[in-house]
């Protein structure tokens, strides 16, 4: 199929929402990165999605809704989660809940498991498209999987060009990260991936202790060892890039692409994906990256490189 591009506005969403309707898996913006969505209820319209970005079947996608009741719809919420949700949301926090028994959503949107990952998005173009559609919306990044997720519209076209029939284009992602996973377990509330909402923001909104997990399970998505692969090796912690070398730079060591010259951690985050996109696209045979600390958003940049490089 040829990928249609439109600019957002009235027109595209309800072009896209026809789409939706149809079964068929859009591009859409978010305030983290562009998102492939569909009607999460429909399962062939899931498979859809399963299926243009060849994503392995047990990792399961996040479920866009326009508000915390669309959201308690599906799953079940205790006090601590209604206070993050209160906290951040719209916004880049997706929460892990136990699904309603009830849940219209299809089983394969959530690989199966008795839980279900819900957020509601910040960005105009999700929102619209949310109240076009009536649905719930199951969007992960827009792009093959495994690789690169996508902050502009090109990044869309990189992979997913004729494997998709829209993408809406609304301009760079400002977030630049995919959002911050965390469920509640047993008093505490566990960071399934690091993400803008940093633990200390949740440690604040909830009043409980804030911790990560480890281990193989995979419970929420990007929980993959390896992911936002470039196609090329990756080495971090770089103070100087070889001739062979896309150098991506930080702070005072420069390259060929530099995510913050000021050492600004909001900057290089939503700069992140599109240094990845830039060294994949290179002629040069292997990317580098120069250190990055990871105190705030850092641990969310350093998650996505740690799993780029492996």
């Amino acid at each position: 199929m040829a990928t249609e591009v439109l600019p957002f506005n009235t027109d595209a969403i309800a072009r896209a929402a026809a789409l939706v309707g149809a079964g068929q898996p859009v591009a859409v913006p978010t305030e983290t990165v562009y998102g492939l969505a569909a009607d999460a209820r429909n399962p062939q319209a899931v498979a859809r999605i399963y299926a243009a970005k060849g994503r392995p079947d047990f990792n399961p996608l996040i479920v866009h809704v326009p508000e915390l009741a669309a959201a308690e719809r599906l799953g079940v919420f205790g006090a601590a989660e209604r206070a993050l949700a209160a906290g951040f949301w719209p916004g880049p926090l997706t929460l892990v809940v136990p699904r309603r028994a009830d849940c219209p959503v299809a089983s394969i949107a959530t690989a199966g498991l008795d839980t279900i990952a819900l957020r509601v998005p910040g960005h105009r173009a999700m929102q619209a498209l949310l109240a076009a559609t009536g649905a719930p919306l199951a969007a992960p990044s827009a792009n093959a999987s495994g690789g690169v997720s996508p902050t502009k519209a090109g990044h869309v076209l990189a992979t997913l060009d004729g494997r998709i029939a829209l993408v809406i284009d609304d301009g760079p992602t400002t977030a630049g990260v995919e959002s911050t996973i965390a469920r509640v377990k047993d008093g505490a509330v566990e960071v399934l991936r690091p993400g803008p909402v940093t633990s200390n923001m949740l440690a604040e909104a909830s009043g409980l202790v804030v911790a990560g997990v480890m281990g193989s399970e995979v419970v929420a998505p990007g929980m993959l060892a390896s992911h936002y692969a470039p196609g090329k090796p990756v080495r971090l912690g770089a103070v100087d890039f070889a001739d062979d070398e896309f150098g991506i730079g930080f702070g005072a060591v420069a390259g060929d692409y530099v995510l913050s010259e000021a050492g600004d951690l909001t900057e290089a985050a939503a700069r992140l994906f599109d240094a990845l996109h830039a060294g994949a696209a290179s002629v040069k045979a292997r990317i580098a990256v120069a250190a990055v600390p990871s105190d705030g958003l850092g641990a969310a940049i350093n998650d996505r490189l740690a799993r780029a490089a492996v």
